[in-house]
């Protein structure tokens, strides 16, 4: 939706990567949050990549990928799985500061690998158990496939005190840069 509504022609490709192995290599070997949702965003580029019909041949073909993570206090939050799950979530970020961290590549054959991450930290007010489970009720559409169980763009907006960081990386995808990039690739006019 970011990139249809900022005018960017391209086609959705489903890069059905499996996140759990880079995530546990990324456990295993201490990777910061910013190193692994740049490693998740290239995956899903170089997926794309691999599908494609045109294989690249395509001039101004390229591929992009982009990845989000929530990190609280060390810890890296999934998606949640059901509402259960996003109350914990909830739970979990009432009165704390968290960060969204948003990751974008972009992957064109015979071309350098350009990528750029974005950190926003989100203020999250404290929580009453009244509100998470009104939210959770009466608000829930779309939250499951939020990292945070919220949707800043509605309802959820109601959940913080502050936020430091641009719009479009709480959305996750850092658009102002692939912007640019693209621009520089002559994918986008100039």
């Amino acid at each position: 939706m970011v990139l249809e509504n900022a005018g960017v022609p391209f086609d959705l490709c489903d890069a059905d990567i499996d996140e759990d192995i880079l995530k546990a290599e990324a456990l295993a070997q201490q990777w910061p949050p910013e190193e692994l949702a740049t490693a998740l965003a290239k995956a899903k580029a170089e997926a794309a990549a691999a599908k494609s019909d045109n294989k690249g041949a395509e001039v101004g073909t390229a591929y992009v990928g982009c990845d989000q993570l929530l990190a609280l206090n060390g810890t890296i939050y999934d998606k949640p799985g059901n509402l259960d799950e996003a109350g914990k979530h909830l739970r979990a970020l009432s009165g704390q500061t968290h960060q969204l961290i948003s990751a974008v590549v972009v992957y064109q054959p015979g071309a350098p690998l350009w990528s750029h991450v974005e950190t926003a930290s989100m203020h999250v007010r404290p929580l009453s158990n009244v509100f998470i489970e009104d939210y959770l009720q009466n608000h829930s559409e779309g939250i499951l496939s939020s990292v945070g169980a919220y949707r800043l763009e509605g309802y959820g907006a109601q959940m913080f005190e502050k936020i430091e960081g641009d719009y479009f990386t709480v959305l996750g995808l850092p658009l102002l840069p692939l912007l640019e990039e693209l621009r520089k690739r002559g994918i986008l006019a100039l």
